[in-house]
């Protein structure tokens, strides 16, 4: 998840079981930075690593149930996924509820968001979680609510309600909210709600979003015709298409993919229906080979590997969760059990109060209840099979 300017607050190549899946292309070497130790203990089970994470944040709970409400008030969502989805809480649980109270009063019955009072800019993000959250919980009492906000979802996708055709670089996306251009990363983040709310895999939605999905990736295709698609042409993803890295408007401005976008991106195709040999797939598969990694978020400028980490180890965790794959072998040939290794990585950089925490705060990750959730949300992907 991210947060204003910076995106604040995600393909069956591999097949599911205990196979491992190639992902070709020469090593490309990346300076590994030094892991430093948090003071957590490193031999610790999965469930005590988050068990710990759990205890830490019934601790950071505000008497109204939200967590680091003044810093964006859907942090509380991504706090309430991690509890849900890492089967260390219920909707029973009173700090729970008190959460999901919170949650409720953000509903706008008339528009459809969960999102009420918050500036336009973050409806699609806050919506996102909220709506995750809520599914999260396993209460059918919010049944109408979700729904309401997959309507919404909908009708903001650039190319619905403002008319905009398919020749707009931006038709299919979804960024801060209606009337806005899209992101891969608010994109990535509505599909997720979208599959999380059970919208059937051959929906309009789907086909429009897989448009927007295929030109913010590094690569020339049939699908993405932009002036910058090839000039790079390495199958990464990026964060807006159609703009150079400072961030200026320039339609013919190639702009490097990093870790989390790619891993947004892939997954993003996967849920499209974009199958195992299509060249978008195959070629971003290339991109993780070379770059595969759990100790930095790759494709970041020199020293900034660290930004957006957790972020980022979430978006891995839920690609290759989607793609269905237990291992995978990078560009070198060695074999990575993903699981186990995002598991060490966290239970590495885990506190001894049990949060977890972020050198780099760029993109809201100086908070430890937004790291901490973003953990718990990883962790639920890498839980050991019984």
């Amino acid at each position: 998840m991210k947060f204003g300017r910076q995106a604040a607050l995600a393909a069956m190549m591999m097949v599911i079981g205990m196979s491992a899946v190639t992902i070709g292309g020469a090593q490309e070497k990346k300076e590994q930075p030094k892991e430093k130790q948090k003071g957590g203990a490193k031999q610790k089970t999965w469930d005590e690593v988050a068990d710990a994470g759990v205890a830490y944040l019934k601790t950071t709970q505000a008497e109204d149930g939200t967590w680091s409400k003044t810093s964006h008030p859907g942090i509380t969502a991504v706090v309430l996924t991690g509890l849900f989805k890492s089967g260390k809480a219920t909707a029973d649980d009173a700090f729970a509820a008190k959460g999901l109270k919170f949650v409720e009063t953000l509903v706008d019955e008339k528009e459809g968001h969960i999102a009420a009072g918050e500036n336009l800019r973050h409806k699609f993000y806050t919506t996102s979680v909220n709506l995750q959250a809520l599914k999260a919980s396993g209460s059918k009492k919010y049944d109408k609510v979700i729904a309401d906000a997959v309507t919404y979802f909908k009708k903001g996708q650039v190319g619905s309600a403002d008319g905009k055709k398919q020749d707009d670089s931006n038709y299919g996306g979804f960024g801060y909210g209606p009337g806005t251009r899209g992101d891969m990363s608010n994109t990535h983040f509505v599909l997720d709600s979208l599959v999380a709310a059970g919208v059937p895999k051959d929906d309009e939605v789907y086909k429009k979003t897989l448009v927007f999905v295929s030109r913010s990736q590094n690569l020339e295709s049939e699908a993405n015709k932009l002036p910058w698609a090839g000039k790079i042409n390495d199958g990464s993803f990026i964060y807006v298409n159609g703009s150079a890295p400072g961030g200026t408007a320039a339609a013919d401005a190639a702009r490097p993919g990093y870790g989390s976008m790619t891993y947004a991106g892939l997954k993003s195709l996967a849920i499209c229906g974009v199958s195992k040999d299509d060249p978008r797939h195959k070629k971003a598969l290339e991109w993780v080979a070379k770059n595969y990694s759990v100790d930095l978020n790759p494709g970041r400028a020199e020293g900034a590997g660290g930004q957006g980490y957790y972020y980022y180890l979430v978006a891995m965790a839920r690609c290759f969760h989607t793609l269905g794959v237990d291992e995978v072998v990078d560009a070198a040939g060695k074999k990575h059990d993903w699981r186990a290794e995002i598991t060490r990585a966290l239970t590495f950089r885990q506190r001894r109060d049990g949060s977890w925490g972020n050198d780099f705060t760029t993109w809201m990750e100086g908070d430890p209840n937004l790291d901490t959730a973003f953990a718990l949300i990883a962790l639920s992907y890498t839980k050991p099979k019984k």
